[in-house]
């Protein structure tokens, strides 16, 4: 008996073999290949406060401004601090002046024969000169600090890096510590890329990747630094009895943790045009594990 296909079936049987051999490879490379579109540029932000209280005299920069390391970002006035320093000069001057005074009475009574001074008077001597000279040294701290505090009425920038969320003006009182502006390094600039667990096997530092910015098609090239060892655990709850609180749940699909990757930049001028939260896509090129396996 012969049996004859019609061309109709045999080109319905290609399309549908290469329907699934694609379908096959579209879920392996989504699956098993290492790559988020959950990533974000990140960079270090410094919380820019006085370490002197007062009112705001001058302020010498504008919100998103580029500084260099070193400029004055705002000033304090000086005035409270200037008196300051002038009265710590003034004590300590007068306790050097005392110092002198009491360091030479203890040498003329050592030197006096010990029928003349007693030696009582010569201890109580020597005690006196010790304490003006411990009070010279508190006297010349008290110095260094109030000019210390003088110097710190100019706030100056500690890291090259861009003005942000600028809200201090002329005329507002700055409390010491709080922090008056943000100010963001440009030197730190990475990317954090959120992978989901199931692909750290791929993972490995060092590894090359390709940044795509969802706002160009630009695409930067970098490496992967560190990876996370941990993330918070939303479940680890406490209950009233000091046990843990686990809420019971049947979910017959099971989300995979999402942990995040380190990536730096393999050149640094990139991340001059970046913007600190700007969403990228992150893909792996070598895969040390992946080949190791």
């Amino acid at each position: 008996m012969r049996i004859s296909f019609s061309p109709r079936y045999l080109i319905t049987a290609v399309i549908v073999l290469m329907a699934v051999l694609l379908g096959k490879y579209l879920w392996d490379d989504n699956m098993m290949s290492p790559w988020t579109r959950d990533g974000r540029i990140k960079a270090d932000i410094i919380h820019v406060a006085p370490d002197v209280a007062g009112v705001v005299a001058s302020v010498d920069v504008r919100d998103n401004q580029f500084v260099h390391k070193g400029e004055v970002l705002f000033r304090i006035d000086r005035a409270r601090y200037e008196h300051a320093l002038a009265e710590a000069e003034a004590m300590l001057a007068a306790q050097q002046s005392e110092k002198s005074l009491r360091g030479k009475e203890a040498a003329r009574r050592q030197a006096l024969d010990a029928a003349v001074v007693s030696a009582e008077n010569r201890e109580s001597a020597v005690a006196q000169a010790a304490t003006s000279s411990a009070r010279y040294r508190a006297a010349l701290a008290a110095r260094d600090t109030a000019r210390l505090n003088l110097e710190r009425t100019e706030v100056r920038a500690s890291v090259d890096g861009y003005i942000t969320n600028l809200r201090v003006h002329v005329g507002d009182f700055a409390a010491a510590g709080t922090a008056q502006l943000a100010l963001i390094d440009s030197h730190s600039f990475h990317v954090s890329g959120y992978f989901e667990e199931t692909k750290l096997p791929y993972l490995a530092v060092g590894d090359a990747v390709e940044i795509r910015l969802m706002s160009s098609d630009r695409v930067l090239p970098g490496h992967i630094e560190s990876i996370s060892r941990g993330i918070t655990d939303r479940d680890a709850a406490v209950g009233r009895e000091l046990l843990a609180d686990v809420n019971p749940t049947f979910n017959w699909v099971r989300l995979a943790q999402r942990i995040p990757v380190r990536i730096n930049f393999d050149n640094p001028d990139d991340a001059q045009a970046l913007i600190a939260g700007m969403t990228c896509t992150v893909t792996v090129l070598h895969k040390k594990n992946a080949r190791s396996a």
